[in-house]
């Protein structure tokens, strides 16, 4: 499965994230668009859209470039506990207590609810600061991924997936609990089934323990909430140490 990239954009992302690099290459042909399209990490190419759009910022809008231009569906993401209550707030002053209601409120009108609550446009940073805050999914992180050869799960979907990559981090359900283990091309370009020992050691002074004598290893956190952002950037931290001093050749 490779990694959806700028080429494989919807047309109208792409004639969007186009129309804020020609402000920039008033010269540039669509060949050299399209080039300087490839040579874009997620998060620029998503900033470059929104930069495009003259139209208010919606819960629409934002679910579609995420889509587009992450291949993730916002639709399956969960409100973090912690920004519920701020949620079920804006939805009262919004929507009045009758129409808030208690049912969850789909990902969409919870960002236009907090959208609103803004009151003012915000840039793409912005944007994927508050999806962070809201869901859990931080694209930032994501995008530094796109060369890492690292595969990604989270979310009950693959984020980030290529045919090279070496490892895999697996979070299951709600991000309590991740998994670490070595892809099967890995696998047959190294001829081993379980993690480096460095790496392995990285992992279990984080807080891993090994798994099927070191061909995993898995973390749970014993508060029973989501990983923090801090300990999956420590986790991909130690991975890419790992790629870097001895597999970036593979």
């Amino acid at each position: 499965m490779k990694q959806q990239n700028a080429a494989s954009l919807s047309d109208i992302i792409t004639e969007g994230i186009d129309k804020t690099l020609a402000k920039a290459m008033p010269n540039a042909g669509p060949d050299e668009l399209e080039h300087r399209r490839q040579q874009m990490s997620k998060a620029e190419l998503m900033d470059a859209y929104l930069l495009s759009f003259d139209q208010d910022l919606t819960g629409q809008v934002i679910h579609e470039v995420v889509l587009r231009v992450f291949g993730l569906d916002l639709d399956h993401a969960l409100v973090l506990p912690e920004a519920e209550r701020e949620i079920r707030a804006a939805a009262e002053r919004r929507l009045g207590g009758m129409q808030a209601g208690s049912s969850p409120i789909p990902p969409r009108d919870v960002i236009d609810l907090q959208l609103a609550e803004c009151g003012r446009r915000l840039a793409g940073p912005e944007v994927r600061r508050l999806l962070n805050q809201l869901f859990g999914v931080n694209l930032d992180a994501i995008s530094a991924l796109d060369k890492a050869r690292i595969s990604l799960f989270s979310k009950g979907q693959w984020i980030v997936r290529q045919d090279r990559d070496l490892f895999v981090v697996y979070t299951g359900e709600g991000d309590i609990d991740v998994s670490v283990y070595p892809t099967a091309y890995f696998r047959e370009r190294t001829g081993q089934d379980e993690l480096p020992e460095d790496l392995g050691q990285a992992l279990a002074d984080l807080g891993y323990s090994p798994v099927a004598e070191g061909q995993r290893y898995y973390y749970v956190n014993p508060d029973g909430q989501a990983v923090p952002d801090a300990f999956k950037g420590q986790t991909m931290g130690a991975i890419m140490a790992s790629i870097r001093n001895a597999y970036s050749h593979l």
